[in-house]
């Protein structure tokens, strides 16, 4: 894959608490493993060979975890983003560290359908616009918890993280998986905030000419608050043991 990945590991998970006052956000389970694990099997099995990690709290947690990569087939590479300032400021942090454009940017805090990455890379890659944001449709009650997105057939003309309700037009929204060319990475610095959010610099690059693809993709599963987590692993733990059921978390 002739893209560089970078994981957005670093939030502090405030609507988690009291758990990621104990654990990293992306260690928590669906499914009985591990979200950034899932993600990285996901990287893995679009063709990547090399993946930068942000991290901030609690980040020493998933440097153990997940090590050299080595597990998952992967390099790993680690950056560190001192202060929570945004998904633009975490990308500007892994940048700085090793990583280059093109990018795939995705969020730790996400389990996409499996394919999902891999088709999201190869789609853009055949498109070649500026970037390209993962959409898809949720049920309304769930828009305040994500970015609000306008596009006309598969071209992104607005995004905005997390507008106010009365400014939601339709259930088309935004998931955290991005691609950054190097001409929208250089949207990345002098934005507003903090703070500061790559749909800011989207928007700004959209506002310029730039052409980013919307690319639409299945259903994805978000850890949010705590209740989430057992919601999630639910039916996994019903069905544990059961016939037919594998020794072990699912592959």
């Amino acid at each position: 894959m002739s893209l560089d990945a970078v994981v957005i590991a670093a939030g502090e998970g405030r609507r988690l608490r009291p758990l990621t006052e104990r654990w990293a956000k992306p260690i928590l389970p669906v499914d009985g493993r591990p979200v950034i694990a899932t993600l990285l099997r996901d990287l893995t099995e679009a063709g990547f060979d090399t993946v930068t990690i942000v991290v901030g709290h609690l980040g020493e947690q998933i440097e153990e975890l997940l090590g050299d990569g080595s597990g998952f087939g992967l390099l790993v590479r680690y950056a560190k983003q001192p202060a929570p300032l945004g998904s633009a400021d975490a990308v500007s942090q892994a940048l700085a560290a090793a990583a280059r454009p093109p990018l795939l940017v995705a969020g730790a805090d996400t389990v996409f359908s499996r394919g999902d990455v891999r088709r999201f890379a190869e789609d853009w890659s055949a498109g070649g616009l500026a970037g390209a944001l993962a959409v898809r449709h949720v049920p309304p009650d769930e828009l305040p918890e994500r970015s609000s997105v306008r596009a006309v057939g598969r071209r992104l003309v607005s995004v905005v993280e997390k507008p106010p309700p009365e400014s939601r037009r339709d259930t088309l929204a935004g998931a955290p998986l991005w691609i950054l060319g190097e001409e929208l990475c250089g949207f990345l610095e002098g934005l507003p905030g903090p703070p500061y959010e790559l749909a800011a610099a989207a928007q700004r690059a959209i506002d310029s000419g730039k052409e980013i693809a919307a690319i639409e993709i299945g259903p994805t599963r978000d850890i949010t608050r705590p209740e989430d987590v057992i919601a999630q692993n639910f039916p996994y733990l019903l069905a544990w043991g059961k016939p037919g059921f594998p020794h072990g978390p699912p592959s």
